[in-house]
Order: structure tokens, then C-alpha cells, then sequence
């Protein structure tokens, strides 16, 4: 062998190592996924909840392994935020397709002195039977949205009242890990987005 064709082999791979490597660090250090929503990953707070659904069933986060979880806090009498936060999560389910089925919706109530459980199984039914509320006391209430850092007032109106909450959405990954925040105003189309790409790393 030439010493021109041996200096052109250790060329050869000395390029080709380097190409190896390159592809290495770029793996390791590969950006993470473009989320259109909040990517709160690293959260130390909504770790999880343990509330009543309508038919007296105390639920977790555990029992939804395997699938994405979106969870609102709302009341059945609000007039525009949680039927608006519903809706959108219907078209999100439809623009998943077959895996609509991966992702549960849950609504917690921010109202248990009027909303029972039967009032909040047909609320959410009406949406879309797949979708389940859940409820606590008082204290269970406060205690829960405190950890999910939601906010929450009653606030009188004439002879009754309404209720002032956060509006913010919660997505946990099919891992039961805390992921995303979606905003009131995020489209149905941004969700899914990012949606999809949590199913895929599932």
C-alpha cells in the first residue's frame, strides 16, 4: 500500500469518527420537543389527586397509566370558561383520532356545596361520555387546588353566587408525569400538537 492510499484511509476514518461522534453529542444534547403549550416538566406541585367520581369511586392519577390525562378545575354553572375548556377538549379527542381514546379528560369541581355527583356525572356526559368529573369536600377541594396552585373565590350575585377560578388546563404524559399547562386561550389544534408528540415519546 501506497503511504499516499495509507494516509488516505487514516483520513477516512479519521472522518468517519468524527462523524460518529458528531452524531453521538448530537443525540445527547438533542433539543427538547417544540411544545405550544407550557412545557412545566420539572413542576414540583400537582403531583396528583385522590377525589370522588360520581359513583362514589375514590380515583387517582395512578389509575389512568397509559393514558394522556387533561384535568380542569371548573363548576357545572359556569357560564363561558369550563363549557369553552370542554368543548375544546372534545375537538382535540377528534382531531386524535384513534388515539382520542388516550387522552381521559377530568374536571374537578371548585364548587361541592352545589355540584353532587349526579349533577356532575350528566355535566359531563353531555360533552362527551368518556369525560369524568370528580369531587372532594371542602377540605379535599382546597387542598387539592392548592397543590395544583388553582385559584378559587366564591363570589355573590344577588341571592346566590358564581365561582372565580384559574382557568388553566393540566396535561399529564401517559407515565403519569406532569407535562404541559394549557392556557385558556390555546387552540384545540396547538393541544393536539403537542399532544401527539407526548404519545409518541409514550
Amino acid at each position: 500500500m501506497t503511504f499516499a492510499r495509507r494516509t488516505f484511509n487514516r483520513s477516512l476514518l479519521a472522518t468517519t469518527a468524527t462523524l460518529a461522534l458528531g452524531g453521538l453529542l448530537t443525540a445527547c444534547t438533542k433539543a427538547p420537543p417544540p411544545f405550544k403549550n407550557i412545557d412545566i416538566t420539572d413542576a414540583e406541585y400537582a403531583k396528583g389527586f385522590s377525589l370522588s367520581d360520581p359513583d362514589g369511586k375514590v380515583r387517582t392519577l395512578d389509575d389512568f397509566k397509559g393514558r394522556l390525562v387533561m384535568v380542569f378545575f371548573g363548576f357545572t354553572q359556569c357560564p363561558d370558561v369550563c363549557p369553552t375548556a370542554l368543548t375544546r377538549a372534545i375537538e382535540v379527542r377528534r382531531q386524535l383520532g384513534p388515539q382520542g381514546d388516550k387522552l381521559q379528560v377530568i374536571f374537578i369541581t371548585v364548587d361541592p356545596e352545589r355540584d353532587t355527583a349526579e349533577l356532575l356525572k350528566g355535566y359531563t356526559a353531555a360533552f362527551d361520555p368518556s369525560f369524568l368529573a370528580l369531587r372532594g369536600d371542602d377540605a379535599q377541594t382546597r387542598a387539592t387546588a392548592r397543590d395544583f396552585k388553582v385559584f378559587y373565590s366564591k363570589v355573590p350575585t344577588g341571592s346566590t353566587y358564581t365561582m372565580d377560578h384559574t382557568a388553566l388546563s393540566y396535561v399529564y404524559d401517559t407515565q403519569g408525569k406532569l407535562r404541559l399547562a394549557v392556557r385558556h386561550n390555546q387552540t384545540a389544534d396547538d393541544i393536539t400538537h403537542d399532544l401527539k408528540i407526548l404519545l409518541g415519546a409514550g
